[in-house]
Parts: structure tokens; sequence; C-alpha cells
């Protein structure tokens, strides 16, 4: 954690919505005139898509039935958690873009599939925002989350993370539902061992609970949208939290726990809009005073 570069991590699994919650922070940001540099965590994985699918094959050729983009052996830990301790002490680090399209290949100037080349995080920015599957992460070797200063999980329940991952797979990487199943499968090891336990470090998670039958993933016709969804919005430290405040603002909104609030699926934004600026907020008004 540092008061003078402070670091924001959103995590979740591959289909969670880690997306929509960084483009949130991306409208806070412009709103409060906030300079932050944005790290996505794909670009820390270790092959491009190409050399993934040819590890792959290698691994299940050797026996490996669960290499995945979740573990180590298709990750960069080591220089995620540098970007983070760099960044932490002098502001600045390296990063790179994975191109996950071909609008994507045209703006960046590297092919689809492809990394860009490794640059400089560009210096003064007010604070560094990650979005990806790793943002918490906390190993035997390598520990993440001990240098961000705000954690944000993105866990929707475990049925419409998948339905959300194979309708957004089979509508923008041309995947079959069966390939797509196959690759939660091979994934579930390395989903249980290196994603699941970072949502108990972190501050906040918002999960996502339909309320219509999502008991077969695997057929589902829809993504079940906001309006047919309840968020579920888990403080792991609440003192501080003006609940009533936020009961007062979002209608239709109750405490489940002492530490969670519900709110209507719609209300979604607005909810990460009262409950995030603050903290935005608080971490660069910080940042001023130590400078």
């Amino acid at each position: 954690m540092s008061i003078k570069h402070p670091i924001i991590s959103v995590t979740g699994s591959s289909g969670a919505g880690t997306s929509t919650v960084k483009h949130t922070f991306e409208r806070i940001f412009r709103r409060e005139g906030v300079d932050a540099a944005l790290i996505g965590g794909d670009a820390f994985h270790r092959f491009n898509r190409a050399d993934m699918d040819a590890a792959q094959a290698a691994a299940e050729a050797a026996g490996n039935l669960h290499f995945s983009h979740f573990g180590p052996e298709a990750n960069l830990f080591e220089d995620l958690e540098r970007t983070f301790r760099v960044y932490s002490e002098s502001g600045t680090g390296r990063m790179r873009h994975y191109v996950h399209t071909e609008e994507e290949a045209k703006e960046l100037g590297a092919p689809e599939g492809h990394f860009t080349e490794w640059e400089d995080i560009p210096e003064n920015s007010d604070l560094m925002l990650y979005e990806g599957l790793h943002g918490a992460l906390v190993t035997q070797n390598v520990n993440v989350a001990r240098y961000a200063d705000l954690k944000i999980g993105v866990v929707p329940v475990i049925n419409l993370e998948w339905i959300q991952k194979i309708h957004r797979d089979k509508a923008t990487r041309g995947y079959t539902t069966e390939a797509v199943t196959d690759t939660i499968l091979r994934r579930m090891r390395d989903y249980v061992t290196y994603i699941c336990p970072q949502f108990t470090s972190t501050d906040i998670n918002f999960q996502r609970v339909p309320t219509v039958d999502t008991s077969n993933p695997f057929v589902a016709r829809w993504i079940p949208t906001l309006d047919e969804s309840l968020v579920v919005i888990r403080f792991k430290n609440p003192r501080g939290i003006d609940f009533p405040y936020l009961i007062s603002m979002i209608h239709d909104s109750f405490m489940s726990r002492a530490n969670s609030i519900v709110v209507p699926g719609n209300k979604l934004d607005l909810a990460m809009q009262l409950i995030l600026t603050p903290h935005i907020i608080r971490l660069v008004e910080r940042k001023k005073r130590a400078a």
C-alpha cells in the first residue's frame, strides 16, 4: 500500500464483469479529474494466443489437463507483483497491452492475439487502476494484494458467470458452447486455487445474483438482465460505511448482514458511483497531502 502512489485493483474471473466495473471507474475519473494509469491483467499472460494453444496442447499431451489462464504456468505472476510494487514505490513501472480484437489491433499497432511491447507507465498519474484476473493474488511466492490500497471483487454466482462467459466467447471470439465448456472444466482447479481465495481479501465484493432460473448455464439462451438480478455488496470492513444513506439513495435496497447491502441489479451503476467515488477522492486527497 502506498500513500503517494495509490493502487486500485478490480479482480474477477473471465466473464465475471470486471470490465463493467472498470468503465464505472473511468467515468468517475473523468468526472473528478483523476489521471489514472490503466493496467489490464491480460498483459501479464505468459503466451500470445497461438503460443497459448500450443502450450495447452503440449500440457495435455504430457497428462496435464488443468493448464489454464488462471494458473502460474500461463502467467507472469512475478512481473505483475513487480509492477504493483514499483508503482507503489515510484509511481511508474512497466506495462503492455494484450490485443483482443481487430479494432484494438488498429488502435494499438500490434496483431490480434499478441502483445504490444513493454513500455513505462507514464509518470505523475494520480493512481493506478488494475483490472483482471489476479488483482488480489497471494501465493507462496507472490503477494500482489499487499500493494493494493483498494481491492474490488466482481463475483457473479457461478452459473451466471458461466452464462456470461459462454455468450461472450461465442459472440466475440467465435467459440462453440462445447469449446467454452471445455475451457471452464480445464480451469476449475486453478479457479479454486488462484481465483476464489482472492475474494476473501478484497475490500468490497459486488456479487450479482439472478432472480430467474439459471440451473443449466450451458443451455441458457439469454444472459439474465440487470432487471432480473439483485446485487449483494459486501464490505470487508463496514466501519465508516453510511448504510442508511446508501439505502435512502438506492430505492428497494436493504441490508442482509451487518456488512452487506443488497441492491436491485438495475441500480448497480448508481451503487458503485455512490460507494466508490468517496474512496477514490480519499485516496487522491491523501496523496496530495503527502506530496
